[in-house]
């Protein structure tokens, strides 16, 4: 899964700058089996845009720190079961590539395309690529409550 990640900065005279244009070597296999990548992680809002720091090196678990956020990219293996799980927090996932379900309580699904953009308000959920072709997709976890009615425990 090769992954690029452009970061921009400031030189010593406060011009912008690219600081950082690569191809990204943290690629993970995820608690699901899928293969992920962690892009950026913020610890607070408002989150700092100076440093040297490259947060995307951090050991994360699947959700943000608490009143964090987390930029995800996860690449989704055809002919694996979704794994189910729930976090306390509102993720906005972006299909890139490829065609999956989102599966939900009681065998509930909804099916995402390219271009589809989903908003996930703290739910229990699991991904499923659709068809012999991986599927792509881009998640931003903000750090959320926890809903008021719910089934399941937060990873």
């Amino acid at each position: 899964m090769d992954i690029r990640r452009i970061v921009t900065g400031h030189d010593a005279e406060g011009k912008a700058i690219v600081e950082k244009d690569e191809i990204m070597g943290n690629v993970k296999v995820m608690p699901s089996g899928h293969k992920g990548c962690v892009m950026w992680v913020t610890d607070k809002t408002p989150a700092p845009v100076e440093g040297d720091e490259d947060p995307a090196l951090r050991d994360l678990g699947i959700a943000p720190p608490a009143r964090g956020s987390v930029l995800r990219i996860l690449e989704l293996a055809p002919g694996k079961a979704a794994f189910m799980h729930r976090t306390d927090t509102l993720d906005y996932c972006i299909c890139l590539q490829g065609e999956c379900a989102m599966k939900l309580d009681d065998d509930a699904e909804v099916v995402m395309k390219p271009g589809d953009i989903l908003i996930q308000r703290g739910t229990w959920h699991g991904w499923e690529a659709r068809g012999e072709d991986p599927c792509r997709l881009a998640f931003i976890l903000i750090g959320g409550e926890k809903p008021s009615k719910h089934l399941h425990d937060a990873l």
